[in-house]
Parts: C-alpha cells; structure tokens; sequence
C-alpha cells in the first residue's frame, strides 16, 4: 500500500502495544506493504523498547523463565535469543534486541503513549492516548490490541488481606531478593516466577515458606515439551472463543525440571504447601490451624489481559472473558487481539502476526483502503 490514508481517519490501523505480539504484527504488515508512520501505528506505553521485559527484575536472566523465541526476521539483525547473554539481566538482553529490531525495520514507535480509551464511531475508532504533550487522539479503520498482561496484575482475595502489616509485593513490583534480608516470607504461586523468587530469595531471606492452589508437577524434561505447549495453547484458545477467562498456562504445562530446579528440590526448598485459608496481621494460617509468620508475602499468581481501555466498545462477555475466533473479536470485527489467549506466548505471539497482519489488510482492502 504505502500510501497517506484518506479521510475521514489518520491512520488505516493502530497497534497497541510494542511487546512481542504487536511488532510482529507490525513486522508482517510492512511484508504486505503498509508503511509504518502513514498506514499503521504502533503506539507503545514504556519508556523504551522491550515490552514488558524492560519492567521486570534486575536477577531475572534469559533461561530461567519460559523460553523467549525470536521475533520474526531478527535473523536479518544476526541477532537469535538462543545464543544472547545468558549472564546479563534479561531486561537488558530484550530490550536491546527489540530496540534494535524496531530500528531496523523502521517501525516508528510512538513511546511513551499509554492508550486510555478506544471508541468506535462511524468511520471507525478513535483512539486516545497520554504522550508528553498530554491527551492525543488518533482515528483509525482498525485497531489491533497487544497489550498483553502487565498492566493488570492479579492478587487474590483471601480473608484479613487487607489488615496483613507487612509487605504484599506483586510479581510486576517485584525488584530485588534484597528487599527481603532476613525476613520470614510467604511466595504465593505455582509458576516459574515463584519459583525464581524462592530460588533468588534462599539464603537471604530468613525463612521461606511456599503456597501454591494446586500441587505443582515437575516435568521429567528440562524444557516445555510440544504435548504440553499444545495443550495449554488449545485450552486457551477454547476459553477466548467461548469468551471465558483465559486459564493459567502453568496449569496446563507444568514447570520444565532443569537442573538448577531439580537441585532445589533434591535440597527441599521447593515444597509447596496447599493455600492458607487466611491472612492474619503476622502470617498466615491454614484450615488445620497450622501458622506461618511472615513479615512479607509475594504474589506471584499471574496476570489478566490488559483491557481497560477497551471498555467503551463493550467486547467483554458475561464469562468473564473476550470472545475471539482467529484473532478477531467476535463483537466488533474491526478489532483484532494479538497476544492475547493461544497468541499470549513468544512463539503464538510471532504466529498470530502474520494471520492477523493478513486479516487486518483484508478488512483495510473491504473498506476500500
């Protein structure tokens, strides 16, 4: 295409957000001839590249988190996260490849641009958003949202949460074990971020207690074996069809048992509890009476697809989720979900790029665009 889009809107299609799902949207959309800047617009809430990784903790290291794939066309960079730097903080190591990446496509992301609201009228959407100057709006034929989950960490209610006087710190304000020396600490959590936190938190915390809602299954491989990844991908994709809310991938996996967590489990530091029932003021205590003191809890029970700024076009279901089949929503066809469901991983997300890039051109080409 390549052209300046005609009235009545300023761009052909929006992209909220420049994590994995939304550059490689845009990554397919210049294959097929839109121009990044003019067609689409890739507006993108951080400060700087690398999607929500630039957010998380300065010990996290590539390898001990589920496995980063590579953004489609980075081999054109030479650059693969299969060999990057295993001992710089993965923070860094993605937001130096994704910064990189959108340079060399020349994806023109508009950043920091956090989109507050999307509403539809007649020609389309407008999209509103803060940048430094304040509130900005753009109109557009289609809007493609990748927002993914960081925005909306999850925290369980449980009885006397709120009267709890220590610290309750969220996997996305998570920074550093040190936070925690000497403390008696409860990691609530059946996933690869509660344990990292037990694993960096051993030795320095004073004492470690782990809870997890179901019992957490070690896998005999040391990475996510194709069976599991599949299943959990098909669970997700039926909830975003049916419009439930999306299920928790670990539930559906498991942990991968590398050799650093096979270790800590042969020296018992990853047995988990099944959930308190509730919060007291100094710990928490168990339906057989049984106590924990703490002086901090860690919640690392996951995140909800970020869909605020979605609310005045009404997609939501009364499931509780969003109802989308192939990528589109089913309540508006002009708005597509990148990351979102079977998309939410790197692998899904550089998938469904290239299917949604060509569905968003197919609805630009019906609305005569």
């Amino acid at each position: 295409m390549g052209r300046v889009t005609p009235r009545p809107t300023d761009t052909s299609a929006v992209i909220v957000g420049a994590g994995q799902a939304g550059l490689s949207v845009a990554y397919y959309l210049r294959r097929l001839g839109l121009e990044a800047g003019n067609d689409f617009v890739l507006l993108d809430r951080g400060p700087a590249a690398g999607g929500a990784w630039q957010f998380r903790w300065e010990a996290l290291r590539l390898g001990l988190a589920h496995r980063v794939n590579d953004l489609p066309g980075m081999d054109e960079l030479g650059l693969s996260f299969d060999t990057a730097d295993r001992a710089a903080p993965a923070r860094d190591v993605v937001g130096e490849y994704y910064r990189r990446y959108e340079e060399h496509y020349g994806l023109k992301v508009v950043r920091p641009a956090d989109v507050t609201r999307v509403r539809a009228t007649l020609d389309g959407f407008e999209v509103t958003f803060d940048d430094e100057y304040g509130d900005q709006t753009f109109s557009t034929q289609v809007v493609v949202n990748a927002t993914g989950t960081w925005g909306a960490p999850f925290v369980p209610w449980y009885p006397g949460r709120d009267d709890f006087e220590g610290a309750q710190v969220h996997t996305a304000e998570y920074r550093s074990a040190e936070d925690f020396r000497d403390q008696d600490v409860v990691v609530v959590g059946g996933g690869t971020s509660a344990i990292g936190f037990l694993l960096e938190l051993e030795g320095i915390a004073r004492n470690l207690t782990w809870v997890a809602r179901r019992p957490v299954e070690f896998l005999e491989t040391q990475e996510l074996n194709i069976e599991g990844g599949t299943r959990a991908v098909a669970l997700q994709d039926a909830a975003a069809r049916e419009g439930r809310a999306l299920p928790s991938i670990v539930s559906t996996t498991g942990v991968p048992r590398t050799r650093r967590i096979q270790a800590a489990v042969d020296r018992g530091l990853l047995v988990a509890r099944p959930m308190f029932s509730r919060i007291e003021p100094d710990g928490v205590r168990w339906d057989d009476g049984s106590f924990a003191h703490a002086d901090a809890i860690i919640w690392a029970t996951g995140f909800r697809p970020e869909l605020r700024h979605l609310a005045p076009l009404k997609l939501r279901e009364q499931k509780g989720g969003v109802t989308v089949m192939g990528g589109a929503a089913y309540r508006n066809a002009g708005v597509f979900f990148a990351g979102y469901g079977p998309s939410a991983s790197t692998i899904g997300a550089n998938r469904a790029g290239r299917t949604i890039a060509r569905q968003v051109v197919a609805a630009l080409s019906a609305l005569g665009y």
